[in-house]
C-alpha cells in the first residue's frame, strides 16, 4: 500500500513537471508566433540545430552553429553591403576606420555578380603589383569568387603580414591575368597636399575618409592658405569612401550654406546634413574617377549640385547607400544598410555614379596627368578673371 502511494506521488510530480514544461514551451511558441507570424520557421531552425548536434559525424559547437545561422540570416537579405562581422572582421573594420589595417591595400565592391576593385591604395602592395581600379576579381588562390560572398572574398585576401595571396583579375578589355601579392600592414595617411609648382593653386589629395580626415583636411587647408593659396584642386580619385561624417565635414568646408546630403531611411524619415559656410572662398576643381565612391561621392555630389566647383575626370563608382554597424557583443557586429543618401538636388547616385562636368580620360600609359592638367588650366583661367 505504501509503495502505491509513493508511485502515485511520483506520477503526480511528473505530471506537474510535464504540464509546467508544456506551458513554458507553449508560452515560448506563442511569443515566437507573435514575433515571426508563425511557429513553423523557429521550430524548423531548432530541429535543424538539434539534428546537427546529435547526428553530424564530426565536431561542431553550439557557438559555430549560431555563428553560421547569424551569417546566413544576414546574407539572406541579398545586399552585398549588409554583412555579419565575426571577431576578426570587426577588428579589421575598426583598424581600417582608425587609419591602419592589414592586407594588400585594395578596396572592392560588388556590381552585379562581379567583385570590382574600387581602388588600389597608392604605395601599398596591391597597387605596386599592378592592380587597378575597374579590375574584376575572378579568383583567389585558385578558387573562383563566383560562389563567394563579400566577406569570404575579403577574408581570403586578408592574412598575416609576409604571406602571399594570388589573385586572378580580369581587366576592362576582358583579359585575364594572375598576380601574386605579399601582404603587409596597410598604413594609409588620409590627407596630403602642397602648392602646385609655380602657382598659387593648392592641391589636396584625400586617399580615404577615416575618423581623422575632417581634422586633417582642415589643417592642410589652413597650411596652404598661409602659403598663399588662391585656388584649390581636390583629388578624390581612387578614394573608396569610408566614414560618412568625415565626408560631410570636408564638404562643409567647401560648399556654401545649405544642404550637403540627405539621408532617407526605410520608413521615409529624412535627415539633411548642411553646411554653415557663408561663401565659397576659392575657385575649386575636383578630380574623380571610377574608384571614387561613397563618402567621396557625397563630397563630389555636393560640389557639383551647388556649383561650388567643377568635376574633372570620369564617372564615379555609384555607392549611394549608408551602413550602420551594430555590436552584438564585445567582438562581433552586423553592418546593415539602413538608408540611401541623396545629393542636394535630390538625386540618388546608387548604382549610377556622378558624371563629371568635364570628362577627361587618363590613358594607362600617360606620361602626364592630363586630368590634373585640365583642372589646373581651368583654375588658372578662373584666377585671371
Amino acid at each position: 500500500m505504501r509503495k502505491k502511494k509513493i508511485l502515485k506521488i511520483i506520477a503526480c510530480c511528473l505530471t506537474i513537471v510535464f504540464l509546467t514544461a508544456a506551458a513554458v514551451l507553449g508560452a515560448e511558441l506563442v511569443l515566437l508566433h507573435k514575433i515571426m507570424g508563425s511557429t513553423a520557421d523557429p521550430m524548423r531552425f531548432l530541429r535543424t540545430m538539434n539534428l546537427l548536434q546529435r547526428n553530424f559525424n564530426g565536431e561542431v559547437t553550439t557557438h559555430q552553429l549560431f555563428d553560421g545561422a547569424i551569417k546566413g540570416m544576414v546574407e539572406a537579405v541579398g545586399d552585398p553591403y549588409t554583412v555579419y562581422l565575426n571577431h576578426k572582421d570587426y577588428q579589421q573594420l575598426s583598424e581600417m576606420t582608425n587609419g591602419s589595417f592589414g592586407g594588400i591595400g585594395i578596396v572592392f565592391g560588388k556590381r552585379g555578380n562581379d567583385y570590382v576593385v574600387i581602388s588600389a591604395l597608392e604605395d601599398n602592395p596591391g597597387a605596386q603589383a599592378g592592380i587597378k581600379s575597374g579590375d574584376i576579381i575572378t579568383g583567389i588562390d585558385g578558387k573562383s569568387t563566383r560562389e563567394m560572398n563579400m566577406e569570404q572574398v575579403a577574408n581570403k585576401i586578408r592574412g598575416e603580414q609576409g604571406t602571399e595571396v594570388e589573385l586572378e583579375l580580369q581587366d576592362k578589355e576582358g583579359r585575364l591575368r594572375k598576380v601574386r601579392v605579399t601582404r603587409k600592414e596597410i598604413k594609409n595617411p588620409s590627407v596630403g597636399g602642397q602648392l602646385l609648382p609655380n602657382t598659387k593653386i593648392g592641391y589636396i589629395r584625400i586617399a580615404v575618409f577615416n575618423e581623422n580626415t575632417g581634422t586633417d583636411f582642415a589643417k592642410k587647408y589652413k597650411e596652404l592658405e598661409q602659403q598663399g593659396m588662391q585656388a584649390l584642386v581636390l583629388d578624390l580619385r581612387s578614394n573608396p569612401g569610408g566614414v560618412f561624417d568625415a565626408g560631410v565635414q570636408v564638404a562643409g568646408m567647401l560648399v556654401p550654406k545649405g544642404p550637403i546630403v540627405s539621408v532617407i531611411d526605410r520608413d521615409g524619415n529624412k535627415v539633411t546634413e548642411s553646411s554653415e559656410l557663408e561663401k565659397v572662398k576659392y575657385p575649386l576643381a575636383v578630380l574623380v574617377d571610377h574608384g571614387s565612391a561613397s563618402a567621396s561621392e557625397i563630397v563630389a555630389g555636393a560640389i557639383k549640385d551647388t556649383k561650388s566647383g567643377k568635376l574633372f575626370g570620369v564617372k564615379t563608382f555609384g555607392k549611394g547607400s549608408v551602413q550602420s554597424v551594430y555590436r552584438l557583443d564585445s567582438g562581433t557586429a552586423v553592418k546593415i544598410t539602413v538608408a540611401k543618401y541623396y545629393t542636394p538636388s535630390g538625386v540618388s547616385i546608387h548604382n549610377v555614379g556622378i558624371e563629371p562636368d568635364v570628362k577627361v580620360e587618363l590613358p594607362e600609359d600617360a606620361k602626364v596627368d592630363v586630368q590634373l592638367k585640365a583642372a589646373e588650366e581651368y583654375l588658372l583661367g578662373e584666377l585671371k578673371k
